[in-house]
């Protein structure tokens, strides 16, 4: 239908118009929204690709997750003890703060008991 034909046309011709492309338009979306959730159905069975056998004893489908050591902190914030970091991914918030503000990274390291360095040793300063 060309842009003239429509604008020739008088109201209610329009709006009976509109009202049945909104009918088959709905019809429309109702049938590929079927045709897709039928498509992810498909694609969610479980023993497609072989995923049975291979993760059959967790029952999710996938292999059981290896067992990693706890990771020991190694830097600890000063200001608050609590808040460790393991020297491990992102550096959090306050470390990253107090490095932009002119600290060092050695400075917030939690010392080990046989550790013989004197710096910060017991929060004494040398006078």
């Amino acid at each position: 239908m060309r842009r003239q034909d429509l604008e020739a046309m008088d109201f209610e011709e329009l709006w009976l118009l509109h009202e049945e492309l909104t009918k088959i338009l709905a019809e429309k979306i109702t049938a590929e929204k079927r045709e897709l959730e039928k498509r992810l159905a498909q694609l969610n069975q479980p023993d497609q690709f072989g995923g049975v056998e291979r993760g059959a004893e967790t029952g999710k489908g996938l292999p059981p997750r290896r067992k990693y050591p706890k990771v020991v902190p190694k830097y600890v914030n000063p200001l608050q003890p609590t808040e460790t970091w393991s020297g491990r991914g992102k550096q959090p918030r306050w470390l990253v703060a107090a490095l932009q503000s002119g600290h060092t990274l050695e400075e917030f390291r939690i010392r080990e008991n046989g550790d013989s360095s004197d710096r910060n040793a017991g929060g004494q300063g040398h006078s």
